[in-house]
């Protein structure tokens, strides 16, 4: 099981930006496919955006395209998702995963993140 840690949610206004990082202290993520998802109040869990080992192939939820981009460190152990034109739909808790079997629907993943909590205000 991986174990990963994601941070840097929080609250902006619509039109903002942030950017989440997920890091694993005790696995080598760099050979993993790593990708995020998010689950909104009174919804279930969905698929935001992964990006593959070579950190050049990337996916992304149509309700996202354009706007977020996943990056990869390696050499910090690290996965990034920066998140520009931030809209109120996109208040949900955010979290990181790591080699999913499936990353489709709410993902069939060994390794999860704690989540973030991102909030967009109108």
């Amino acid at each position: 099981q991986v174990q990963l840690v994601d941070s840097g949610g929080g609250l902006v206004q619509s039109g903002g930006s942030l950017r989440l990082s997920c890091a694993s202290p005790g696995a080598q993520i760099r050979y993993l496919a790593v990708g995020w998802f998010r689950q909104a109040p009174g919804k279930e869990r969905e698929f935001v955006a992964v990006v593959r080992l070579s950190g050049r192939a990337t996916e992304y939820a149509d309700s996202v395209k354009g706007r977020f981009a996943a990056s990869r460190d390696n050499a910090k152990n690290t996965v990034y998702l920066q998140m520009n034109n931030l809209k109120p739909e996109d208040t949900a808790i955010y979290y990181c995963a790591a080699a999913c079997t499936s990353w489709q629907g709410s993902g069939s993943c060994p390794g999860w993140g704690q989540g973030t909590q991102v909030t967009v205000s109108s």
